[in-house]
């Protein structure tokens, strides 16, 4: 059975920034949690970040964040990259040891994110982008989705665990 790792906060787990969870209510995140294939994780914790904690956004894109070339920085202009990019590699350590191949992360977190992030403004914006844990997930091959693509996940998980038709 294919592991899925999640973000804790989509499993309700007080995690986030502002110490509150996202929970799901999809129901195929219901059936992976009962058939006990979640591992879930919140980067910003393992990464040693406290609940709550300041709002951080990304300077520039994760890719350069993994790179050394940006830096994430909280709302009063501390800089958190260093937890991020620890908990983005405690996060991919999870998945290797697991042996998840597939993960549904919270959009809009800079870590988390698939697909939009803030602006690093801290001005409420969105821009297209990924969070640091997604990035460095990808890089290794995990496919990332958010909490608004569970059947796009299910999917994938079908055919990871679908006998090859060669």
């Amino acid at each position: 059975m294919e592991p899925v790792l999640v973000s804790a906060c989509l499993l309700g787990r007080p995690v986030r920034y502002d110490g509150r969870g996202k929970p799901s209510d999809s129901a195929i995140l219901a059936r992976w949690r009962a058939e006990g294939r979640l591992v879930p994780v919140c980067p910003e914790l393992a990464g040693g970040l406290a609940v709550p904690r300041s709002a951080a956004e990304l300077t520039g894109p994760a890719a350069e964040v993994l790179d050394g070339a940006a830096r994430v920085r909280t709302v009063t202009g501390d800089d958190v990259t260093e937890a991020f990019t620890e908990g983005a590699q405690l996060a991919l350590a999870a998945a290797l040891r697991s042996g998840a191949r597939l993960a549904v992360l919270k959009e809009g977190s800079p870590s988390c994110a698939t697909e939009r992030v803030y602006d690093g403004a801290f001005s409420g914006v969105m821009i297209d982008g990924a969070g640091v844990t997604t990035e460095l997930l990808r890089r290794h091959g995990v496919q990332v989705f958010n909490e608004t693509q569970f059947d796009l996940a299910a999917e994938y998980l079908h055919r990871l665990e679908s006998p090859s038709s060669e």
